[in-house]
């Protein structure tokens, strides 16, 4: 007796052209999407770089606040800018003060961007509180 093996035809051993075609077209779908999501990824990751480098400027210059109020005994008011090389780029910031409700203690709001013209649209914004008495008792 004779095996039905051999005489099967031979359509069963190989994808038929159709078959190749439709495993193309998912994939020509499939691969530009997960390009789109990656490159996503990657401007997601910048921009946080971007903040936590802009939060790190912010949180500088408030401390150089209380160094210079803590030194002088007395609190820079009014709008102040400035530039700050940090990880191999400039960061432009800018200052600015106002004064509470109680006496001597001020507010200070430091804005932070990568760009020199960026102050509309700033990476980081901190606000922070500083009176001279505090800074006079670290004396």
């Amino acid at each position: 007796m004779r095996s039905n093996r051999l005489s099967r035809p031979s359509r069963y051993r190989a994808f038929t052209l159709v078959e190749v075609m439709v495993a193309l077209a998912v994939v020509a779908i499939a691969v530009p999407a997960l390009l789109l999501t990656l490159s996503q990824q990657i401007d997601g990751t910048r921009y946080l770089q971007d903040r936590i480098q802009a939060q790190w400027i912010a949180a500088n210059r408030l401390a150089e606040l209380r160094l210079v109020a803590a030194a002088k005994g007395t609190l820079q008011t009014g709008l102040i800018t400035g530039s700050e090389e940090m990880a191999g780029r400039t960061w432009y910031w800018w200052s600015e003060s106002e004064g509470t409700q109680v006496p001597g203690f001020f507010r200070y709001e430091v804005t932070v961007s990568d760009s020199e013209d960026g102050f509309p649209t700033p990476l980081h914004v901190l606000d922070g509180y500083l009176t001279v008495a505090r800074a006079n008792r670290g004396r």
